[in-house]
């Protein structure tokens, strides 16, 4: 019950200060990497000792493709990140007097190219996942594991935010969506190709992870 408790903390100000700062800038690019930065940085020290800070399906997929988490355990945190970028969406909207704009997930920044889009989310899903991987993947790792992932998640963000608006994250991308009939309907994209590459991204690191032994 901690570690849920926990996520649904660490949702909450990541989606009000993250996404609040995104709407209030224009999706300024680097206002919006540095909120995300500070956010993640913050609670990541605060709370990752309790709940690991997932808050992305994409996130506990590799985890427990990399045999770090249970299967049960696993579906639990996926369908709690769902319903919290939801409720957290939801109130962002109230926040903001109005769901015109949650700075949901488009196509409209790679003129409707899915093909575009996908190949963009697959370099960034990378960085990402290889980031966290690699970074978790020692014990001694522990104390900059935390800076190293973050700061590689601030890099996808600035190159990402102006192609995509940045995925990476089925929850993220939902969230927001189901309050906007404009980006509703692409939004399976921006669930299904961050799972698929994680996936692709956790097996490629179990046989890195193999061959080191």
């Amino acid at each position: 019950m901690k570690k849920f408790i926990a996520e649904c903390l660490w949702t909450m100000v990541l989606v009000i200060f993250w996404c609040g700062v995104a709407v209030w800038t224009n999706v300024d690019p680097v206002a919006t990497a540095l909120a995300f930065w500070l956010v993640i940085v913050a609670l990541a020290y605060a709370i990752g000792p309790v709940s690991w800070c997932h808050v992305n399906p994409a996130v506990s997929l590799w985890v427990f493709l990399t045999w770090k988490m249970k299967a049960k355990e696993c579906r639990l945190y996926m369908v709690a990140q769902f319903i919290w970028w939801i409720l957290w969406a939801l109130v962002l909207g109230v926040l903001l007097w109005g769901f015109g704009s949650l700075w949901a997930n488009g196509l409209d920044w790679v003129n409707g190219n899915v093909w575009l889009w996908l190949l963009t989310e697959v370099i960034l899903t990378f960085v990402f996942v290889f980031a966290v991987l690699w970074a978790t993947n020692k014990s001694e790792n522990a104390s900059v594991a935390g800076l190293v992932i973050w700061l590689s998640l601030t890099l996808v963000h600035l190159l990402g935010l102006g192609l995509t608006g940045t995925s990476v994250n089925p929850a993220r991308s939902f969230g927001p969506a189901l309050f906007q009939d404009w980006a509703f309907g692409c939004v399976w994209v921006f669930i299904v190709a961050p799972l698929i590459w994680a996936a692709l991204a956790a097996c490629l690191f179990n046989y890195f992870f193999k061959k080191s032994k």
